[in-house]
Protein backbone atom coordinates (compact mmCIF):
# COMPACT_ATOMS: atom_id res chain seq x y z
CA UNK A 1 0.00 0.00 0.00
CA UNK A 2 1.42 3.47 -0.99
CA UNK A 3 2.30 6.22 1.92
CA UNK A 4 0.26 8.93 0.60
CA UNK A 5 2.18 10.86 4.02
CA UNK A 6 4.74 13.40 2.51
CA UNK A 7 7.34 14.58 4.32
CA UNK A 8 9.19 18.33 4.56
CA UNK A 9 12.34 16.78 2.99
CA UNK A 10 13.75 14.15 1.50
CA UNK A 11 17.37 13.10 1.06
CA UNK A 12 19.04 12.63 -2.17
CA UNK A 13 20.69 9.35 -2.76
CA UNK A 14 23.26 8.02 -5.18
CA UNK A 15 22.23 4.41 -6.49
CA UNK A 16 23.42 2.03 -4.12
CA UNK A 17 25.79 0.46 -6.91
CA UNK A 18 27.13 3.33 -7.52
CA UNK A 19 27.68 4.18 -3.68
CA UNK A 20 29.31 0.91 -3.48
CA UNK A 21 31.53 1.10 -6.06
CA UNK A 22 32.83 4.40 -4.38
CA UNK A 23 33.77 2.96 -1.02
CA UNK A 24 34.85 -0.66 -2.64
CA UNK A 25 39.04 0.66 -2.52
CA UNK A 26 38.48 1.65 0.93
CA UNK A 27 38.27 -2.29 1.95
CA UNK A 28 41.75 -2.58 0.40
CA UNK A 29 43.16 0.34 2.01
CA UNK A 30 41.24 0.37 5.21
CA UNK A 31 41.75 4.28 4.84
CA UNK A 32 38.22 5.53 6.81
CA UNK A 33 39.01 8.86 8.41
CA UNK A 34 41.86 10.92 9.51
CA UNK A 35 41.91 12.93 5.49
CA UNK A 36 41.82 9.74 3.48
CA UNK A 37 42.39 9.87 -0.26
CA UNK A 38 38.38 10.17 -0.46
CA UNK A 39 38.55 13.40 1.69
CA UNK A 40 40.75 14.98 -0.81
CA UNK A 41 39.18 13.61 -3.74
CA UNK A 42 35.85 15.28 -2.30
CA UNK A 43 38.24 18.41 -1.97
CA UNK A 44 39.70 18.70 -4.81
CA UNK A 45 36.18 18.75 -6.55
CA UNK A 46 34.74 21.03 -4.16
CA UNK A 47 36.76 23.80 -5.08
CA UNK A 48 35.89 23.39 -8.85
CA UNK A 49 32.11 23.28 -8.56
CA UNK A 50 32.05 25.93 -5.82
CA UNK A 51 34.53 28.38 -7.80
CA UNK A 52 36.17 29.24 -4.54
CA UNK A 53 39.86 29.44 -4.00
CA UNK A 54 40.33 27.31 -0.70
CA UNK A 55 38.10 24.85 1.34
CA UNK A 56 38.53 22.68 3.72
CA UNK A 57 36.08 19.89 4.66
CA UNK A 58 34.50 19.45 8.45
CA UNK A 59 32.37 16.89 10.27
CA UNK A 60 29.46 19.27 9.79
CA UNK A 61 28.29 22.60 9.32
CA UNK A 62 28.11 23.92 12.79
CA UNK A 63 31.93 22.85 13.55
CA UNK A 64 32.63 24.88 9.70
CA UNK A 65 31.01 27.96 12.17
CA UNK A 66 32.16 27.28 15.64
CA UNK A 67 36.37 26.72 14.21
CA UNK A 68 35.92 29.32 12.13
CA UNK A 69 35.44 32.04 14.58
CA UNK A 70 38.12 30.05 16.65
CA UNK A 71 40.59 30.52 13.96
CA UNK A 72 40.24 34.57 13.28
CA UNK A 73 40.65 34.53 17.23
CA UNK A 74 37.90 36.82 17.42
CA UNK A 75 36.72 39.06 20.65
CA UNK A 76 33.96 41.00 21.54
CA UNK A 77 30.56 41.27 19.81
CA UNK A 78 29.41 39.42 16.68
CA UNK A 79 26.52 41.43 14.48
CA UNK A 80 24.26 38.51 13.20
CA UNK A 81 20.69 37.29 12.54
CA UNK A 82 18.04 35.73 14.79
CA UNK A 83 15.92 34.86 11.98
CA UNK A 84 18.42 31.69 11.52
CA UNK A 85 18.79 27.72 12.81
CA UNK A 86 20.30 27.43 16.40
CA UNK A 87 23.97 26.88 15.11
CA UNK A 88 24.65 30.05 13.69
CA UNK A 89 23.73 31.67 17.14
CA UNK A 90 25.43 28.89 19.45
CA UNK A 91 28.52 28.85 17.20
CA UNK A 92 28.71 32.86 18.15
CA UNK A 93 28.65 31.78 22.16
CA UNK A 94 30.94 28.81 22.41
CA UNK A 95 33.36 30.58 21.19
CA UNK A 96 33.10 33.37 23.92
CA UNK A 97 31.58 35.77 21.68
CA UNK A 98 28.28 38.05 22.36
CA UNK A 99 25.69 37.55 19.75
CA UNK A 100 24.26 41.17 18.95
CA UNK A 101 20.94 40.75 16.45
CA UNK A 102 20.38 42.80 13.48
CA UNK A 103 16.77 42.61 12.17
CA UNK A 104 15.92 41.29 8.98
CA UNK A 105 14.77 42.52 5.55
CA UNK A 106 10.78 41.74 5.36
CA UNK A 107 11.34 40.79 1.49
CA UNK A 108 14.37 38.48 1.67
CA UNK A 109 14.09 37.91 5.27
CA UNK A 110 17.92 38.36 5.08
CA UNK A 111 19.96 40.84 7.57
CA UNK A 112 18.52 44.71 7.24
CA UNK A 113 21.91 46.41 6.44
CA UNK A 114 19.91 49.37 6.91
CA UNK A 115 19.98 48.81 10.79
CA UNK A 116 23.26 47.15 10.86
CA UNK A 117 25.92 50.08 10.80
CA UNK A 118 24.03 51.17 14.24
CA UNK A 119 24.71 47.94 15.79
CA UNK A 120 28.62 48.51 15.44
CA UNK A 121 30.26 49.37 19.42
CA UNK A 122 34.19 49.51 20.10
CA UNK A 123 33.36 45.87 21.09
CA UNK A 124 32.58 44.76 17.37
CA UNK A 125 34.90 41.87 15.70
CA UNK A 126 32.85 40.68 12.98
CA UNK A 127 29.36 40.03 11.50
CA UNK A 128 28.06 36.53 10.80
CA UNK A 129 25.22 37.42 8.12
CA UNK A 130 22.86 34.54 7.18
CA UNK A 131 21.74 33.76 3.36
CA UNK A 132 18.29 32.18 4.43
CA UNK A 133 16.19 29.82 2.20
CA UNK A 134 18.64 30.49 -1.05
CA UNK A 135 18.02 34.43 -0.85
CA UNK A 136 21.10 36.19 -0.57
CA UNK A 137 22.43 38.78 1.49
CA UNK A 138 23.21 42.66 0.57
CA UNK A 139 26.58 41.47 -0.13
CA UNK A 140 28.49 44.99 -1.56
CA UNK A 141 26.68 47.01 1.69
CA UNK A 142 28.05 44.42 4.24
CA UNK A 143 30.96 44.42 2.60
CA UNK A 144 31.10 48.13 2.56
CA UNK A 145 30.07 48.72 6.27
CA UNK A 146 32.82 45.77 7.78
CA UNK A 147 35.47 47.34 5.61
CA UNK A 148 34.56 50.95 6.87
CA UNK A 149 35.05 49.57 10.22
CA UNK A 150 37.59 47.12 10.08
CA UNK A 151 35.34 43.71 10.88
CA UNK A 152 35.67 39.90 9.41
CA UNK A 153 32.67 38.38 7.21
CA UNK A 154 31.99 35.37 7.61
CA UNK A 155 28.88 34.05 5.89
CA UNK A 156 26.50 31.37 6.89
CA UNK A 157 26.19 29.74 3.56
CA UNK A 158 24.48 26.75 4.50
CA UNK A 159 21.17 27.16 2.43
CA UNK A 160 23.05 28.67 -0.59
CA UNK A 161 25.31 25.11 -2.08
CA UNK A 162 25.73 25.55 -5.89
CA UNK A 163 24.08 29.24 -5.98
CA UNK A 164 26.38 32.18 -7.73
CA UNK A 165 25.77 35.78 -7.02
CA UNK A 166 27.14 38.05 -9.89
CA UNK A 167 28.71 34.91 -11.79
CA UNK A 168 31.14 34.04 -8.86
CA UNK A 169 30.67 31.44 -6.28
CA UNK A 170 28.81 32.27 -3.48
CA UNK A 171 31.50 30.62 -1.32
CA UNK A 172 34.06 33.39 -2.54
CA UNK A 173 32.29 36.48 -0.93
CA UNK A 174 33.20 37.56 2.92
CA UNK A 175 36.12 36.42 4.77
CA UNK A 176 34.97 32.95 5.37
CA UNK A 177 31.99 31.57 4.05
CA UNK A 178 30.71 28.32 5.53
CA UNK A 179 28.56 25.53 4.00
CA UNK A 180 26.61 22.33 5.40
CA UNK A 181 26.18 19.60 4.07
CA UNK A 182 23.68 17.60 6.28
CA UNK A 183 21.14 15.29 4.66
CA UNK A 184 18.20 17.60 4.65
CA UNK A 185 20.09 19.66 2.35
CA UNK A 186 19.86 20.95 -1.54
CA UNK A 187 23.20 18.67 -1.22
CA UNK A 188 24.43 16.19 1.28
CA UNK A 189 27.40 14.09 2.31
CA UNK A 190 25.02 12.42 5.06
CA UNK A 191 26.57 14.50 7.38
CA UNK A 192 29.09 17.40 6.51
CA UNK A 193 30.43 21.14 6.76
CA UNK A 194 33.16 22.97 4.63
CA UNK A 195 34.62 26.34 5.35
CA UNK A 196 36.03 28.74 1.89
CA UNK A 197 38.08 31.12 2.50
CA UNK A 198 40.35 33.51 0.02
CA UNK A 199 45.02 33.26 -0.60
CA UNK A 200 44.95 36.08 1.96
CA UNK A 201 43.95 33.69 4.41
CA UNK A 202 46.86 30.92 4.05
CA UNK A 203 47.14 31.33 7.77
CA UNK A 204 43.96 31.35 8.66
CA UNK A 205 43.99 28.00 6.98
CA UNK A 206 46.23 26.50 8.59
CA UNK A 207 44.76 27.02 11.99
CA UNK A 208 41.40 26.09 10.84
CA UNK A 209 43.40 23.03 9.66
CA UNK A 210 44.96 21.94 13.21
CA UNK A 211 41.92 23.29 15.22
CA UNK A 212 39.42 20.58 13.49
CA UNK A 213 42.26 17.60 14.69
CA UNK A 214 42.26 18.65 17.98
CA UNK A 215 44.89 21.15 17.99
CA UNK A 216 48.01 19.07 16.94
CA UNK A 217 50.59 20.97 15.22
CA UNK A 218 52.75 18.20 14.60
CA UNK A 219 53.52 14.39 15.90
CA UNK A 220 54.60 15.74 19.46
CA UNK A 221 53.12 19.02 19.17
CA UNK A 222 49.41 20.17 20.58
CA UNK A 223 49.40 24.10 20.73
CA UNK A 224 45.67 25.11 20.44
CA UNK A 225 42.41 23.45 22.20
CA UNK A 226 40.89 21.93 19.25
CA UNK A 227 38.31 19.66 18.52
CA UNK A 228 37.27 16.59 16.32
CA UNK A 229 35.93 17.86 13.13
CA UNK A 230 37.27 15.57 10.35
CA UNK A 231 35.27 14.23 8.01
CA UNK A 232 35.46 10.33 7.45
CA UNK A 233 35.61 8.83 3.78
CA UNK A 234 32.40 7.67 4.26
CA UNK A 235 30.66 10.92 4.32
CA UNK A 236 33.17 12.49 1.29
CA UNK A 237 32.46 9.28 -0.72
CA UNK A 238 28.73 9.97 -0.25
CA UNK A 239 29.64 13.07 -1.39
CA UNK A 240 31.61 12.73 -4.22
CA UNK A 241 28.78 10.50 -5.69
CA UNK A 242 26.11 13.16 -4.50
CA UNK A 243 27.87 15.91 -6.64
CA UNK A 244 27.96 13.67 -9.75
CA UNK A 245 24.08 14.60 -9.70
CA UNK A 246 23.16 17.90 -7.93
CA UNK A 247 22.65 20.15 -11.24
CA UNK A 248 20.23 17.42 -12.18
CA UNK A 249 18.57 17.92 -8.63
CA UNK A 250 18.69 21.55 -8.58
CA UNK A 251 17.10 21.27 -11.81
CA UNK A 252 14.36 18.93 -10.39
CA UNK A 253 13.72 21.52 -7.41
CA UNK A 254 13.12 24.11 -10.02
CA UNK A 255 10.17 22.51 -11.49
CA UNK A 256 8.53 21.69 -8.31
CA UNK A 257 8.92 25.56 -6.83
CA UNK A 258 7.44 26.64 -10.58
CA UNK A 259 4.68 24.53 -9.37
CA UNK A 260 4.70 25.91 -6.47
CA UNK A 261 4.17 29.67 -7.45
CA UNK A 262 1.95 29.10 -10.33
CA UNK A 263 -0.72 27.91 -7.83
CA UNK A 264 0.06 30.19 -4.76
CA UNK A 265 1.90 33.52 -6.73
CA UNK A 266 -0.80 36.30 -6.30
CA UNK A 267 -2.95 35.18 -3.31
CA UNK A 268 -3.72 37.48 -1.01
CA UNK A 269 -2.48 37.02 2.43
CA UNK A 270 0.50 34.88 0.65
CA UNK A 271 3.72 36.29 0.64
CA UNK A 272 6.50 34.05 -1.38
CA UNK A 273 10.26 34.51 -1.59
CA UNK A 274 11.42 37.12 -4.00
CA UNK A 275 13.37 35.93 -7.28
CA UNK A 276 16.72 37.87 -6.66
CA UNK A 277 18.31 40.05 -9.95
CA UNK A 278 21.58 38.15 -10.25
CA UNK A 279 21.46 35.42 -8.14
CA UNK A 280 21.66 31.94 -9.86
CA UNK A 281 19.53 29.58 -6.86
CA UNK A 282 19.46 26.53 -6.35
CA UNK A 283 15.76 26.27 -4.76
CA UNK A 284 16.60 24.93 -1.28
CA UNK A 285 13.60 25.68 0.16
CA UNK A 286 9.83 26.99 -0.25
CA UNK A 287 9.16 29.69 2.41
CA UNK A 288 5.34 30.88 2.99
CA UNK A 289 4.27 33.40 4.57
CA UNK A 290 0.80 34.03 5.93
CA UNK A 291 -0.79 37.22 6.90
CA UNK A 292 -4.01 35.58 8.90
CA UNK A 293 -5.97 39.19 8.37
CA UNK A 294 -5.51 39.36 4.71
CA UNK A 295 -5.64 35.41 4.10
CA UNK A 296 -8.37 34.38 6.68
CA UNK A 297 -6.32 31.55 8.33
CA UNK A 298 -3.37 31.51 11.09
CA UNK A 299 -0.28 29.78 10.11
CA UNK A 300 -0.72 27.77 13.00
CA UNK A 301 -4.13 26.60 11.61
CA UNK A 302 -2.34 25.89 7.71
CA UNK A 303 0.15 23.96 9.22
CA UNK A 304 -2.53 21.71 11.28
CA UNK A 305 -4.59 21.55 8.22
CA UNK A 306 -1.14 19.99 6.09
CA UNK A 307 -0.61 17.54 8.98
CA UNK A 308 -4.40 16.35 9.08
CA UNK A 309 -3.31 15.48 5.50
CA UNK A 310 -0.06 13.62 6.23
CA UNK A 311 1.92 16.61 4.77
CA UNK A 312 4.85 17.82 6.63
CA UNK A 313 5.51 21.53 7.00
CA UNK A 314 8.29 23.10 9.01
CA UNK A 315 8.19 26.20 11.20
CA UNK A 316 11.28 27.17 9.94
CA UNK A 317 13.11 29.44 11.20
CA UNK A 318 10.73 29.16 14.90
CA UNK A 319 11.13 30.27 17.39
CA UNK A 320 13.85 32.98 16.79
CA UNK A 321 17.23 32.29 18.51
CA UNK A 322 17.34 35.55 20.18
CA UNK A 323 14.22 34.16 22.44
CA UNK A 324 15.41 30.43 22.88
CA UNK A 325 14.97 29.11 26.28
CA UNK A 326 18.87 28.50 27.16
CA UNK A 327 19.62 32.74 26.85
CA UNK A 328 16.83 33.00 30.07
CA UNK A 329 15.19 36.26 28.72
CA UNK A 330 18.57 37.57 28.11
CA UNK A 331 17.60 39.52 24.25
CA UNK A 332 15.35 42.36 23.56
CA UNK A 333 12.69 40.68 20.99
CA UNK A 334 11.68 44.57 20.43
CA UNK A 335 14.53 44.94 19.03
CA UNK A 336 14.27 42.91 15.99
CA UNK A 337 10.10 43.46 15.75
CA UNK A 338 10.30 42.00 11.86
CA UNK A 339 12.17 38.48 12.29
CA UNK A 340 9.76 38.27 14.95
CA UNK A 341 6.61 38.89 12.70
CA UNK A 342 7.82 36.64 10.20
CA UNK A 343 8.86 34.23 12.16
CA UNK A 344 5.27 33.57 14.01
CA UNK A 345 3.76 33.44 10.39
CA UNK A 346 6.32 31.29 7.98
CA UNK A 347 6.17 27.59 6.76
CA UNK A 348 8.48 25.69 4.88
CA UNK A 349 6.71 23.73 1.94
CA UNK A 350 7.67 20.43 1.02
CA UNK A 351 10.52 20.34 -1.38
CA UNK A 352 12.96 17.98 -2.46
CA UNK A 353 14.19 16.50 -5.64
CA UNK A 354 11.68 13.77 -6.42
CA UNK A 355 8.90 15.37 -4.77
CA UNK A 356 5.82 14.41 -7.81
CA UNK A 357 3.85 17.38 -9.38
CA UNK A 358 0.68 16.31 -8.39
CA UNK A 359 1.50 16.16 -4.78
CA UNK A 360 2.56 19.84 -5.61
CA UNK A 361 -1.05 20.54 -6.27
CA UNK A 362 -2.63 18.78 -3.57
CA UNK A 363 -0.65 20.65 -1.09
CA UNK A 364 -1.49 23.87 -2.88
CA UNK A 365 -4.78 23.05 -2.44
CA UNK A 366 -4.73 22.24 1.05
CA UNK A 367 -3.67 25.71 1.61
CA UNK A 368 -5.90 27.50 -0.63
CA UNK A 369 -8.90 25.67 1.58
CA UNK A 370 -7.76 27.81 4.45
CA UNK A 371 -8.58 30.90 2.58
CA UNK A 372 -11.51 32.25 4.20
CA UNK A 373 -11.66 35.19 2.19
CA UNK A 374 -11.96 33.57 -1.30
Amino acid sequence: MKDNNILVTRSSMPSLEEYVEEIKDMWDTHWLTNMGPKHKKFQEELVEYLDVANIDLMTNGHMALELSLQALNLKGEVITTPFTFASTTHAIVRNGLEPVFCDIDPVDFTMDVAKLESLITDRTCAIMPVHVYGNVCNIEEIDRIAKKYGLKVIYDAAHTFGETYKGKGIGSYGDVSCFSFHATKVFNSIEGGAVCFGNELKDFGLDLYRLKNFGIRGPETVDAVGANAKMNEFCAAMGICNLRHVNEEIEKRRNVVERYRSHLEGIAGIQLSPIQKDVKSNYAYFPVVFDEKEFGSTRNEVFDKLAQNGIGARKYFYPLTNSFDCFHGKYDLDQTPVARYISNRVLTLPLYADLALEDVDRICAIILSCNNFR
